[in-house]
């Protein structure tokens, strides 16, 4: 398979399952495994950050009135909401942040074509969903402690299979947060991550992916930004009419076929 069908292949899947609460980096490290990708762990953990790098841009288009008001917040004290909850999205960004500094290499080597692990984390991510279907209709806000334990379930979901928009959506709802409050946060509060991570590769000089050719990352950099603009659009209409568990029947299925799979090979 030519690299520039299979880098479109996972940006197209990058664009998609990372706002539908399925785990993208679960549903990319299974496609790599069925197109055959040899990455290395480090190759492929930077493929990866590269295509959240796009769909962090669909983010940023699509929220960008909200994102402007969040700069705007922290540097006027003319709008005390915007200001307050421009602090909470830095505070949920905390836990991830500690992990992505003091465990890289701990992280990476989870990027490493651990098909089975990915499966496993795939049906615990089904019932993580599931736990959305106990919670109460509820109205409330984001506060600093729903912040704090969405920025725990971020962190948890950087483990491969675990869905971050799932988990940190599913934590806000027990919560009693409203739905739509909670898919909005939960998007606006992966940005700071990315732009960090951004900042950080660009300092000791890590975008270096030596498996795909510049032109076949740019392909499905485009892919994962397109479908991730219209997949964004789409989750929103989802958890304002759909709820989260019925996702989760789709990752226990796909979580236990493979696992089945793998043991069979």
């Amino acid at each position: 398979m030519s690299e520039y069908l299979i880098t479109f292949i996972l940006g197209i899947v990058q664009g998609i399952t990372e706002f539908l609460p399925i785990s993208s980096d679960g549903h990319l490290e299974l496609t790599k495994f069925f197109t055959g990708d040899q990455s290395s762990a480090i190759d492929s953990l930077q493929l990866t950050v590269i295509l959240h790098i796009a769909t962090t841009l669909s983010i940023i288009f699509v929220f960008r009135k909200e994102i402007i008001k969040i700069f705007s917040g922290l540097l006027s004290k003319s709008d005390p909401s915007a200001r307050t909850f421009a602090w909470l999205v830095i505070l949920s960004m905390i836990p991830a942040a500690i992990v992505g500094v003091f465990f890289e290499e701990l992280v990476s080597s989870l990027f490493e074509g651990k098909i089975l692990m990915v499966s496993v984390f795939l049906f615990i991510n089904g019932l993580i969903l599931l736990s959305s279907k106990i919670r109460k209709p509820a109205e409330g806000a984001i506060t600093p402690k729903v912040a704090i334990f969405m920025g725990l379930s971020q962190a948890l979901a950087i483990l491969p299979g675990i869905s971050r928009s799932g988990s940190t959506i599913s934590t806000a709802m027990l919560l009693g947060v409203d739905r739509n409050k909670a898919a909005s946060f939960s998007f606006l509060m992966v940005v700071p991550l990315i732009l960090g991570k951004i900042a950080k590769d660009l300092m000791e000089g890590d975008f270096m992916v030596s498996t795909y050719s510049l032109g076949a990352i740019s392909f499905g950099f485009i892919a994962a930004f397109l479908s991730g603009i219209a997949a964004c659009y789409m989750m929103l209409q989802i958890v304002a009419k759909v709820r989260l568990h019925y996702f989760a029947w789709y990752c226990m299925i796909v979580g236990i076929g493979m696992i089945i799979f793998i043991q069979s090979q």
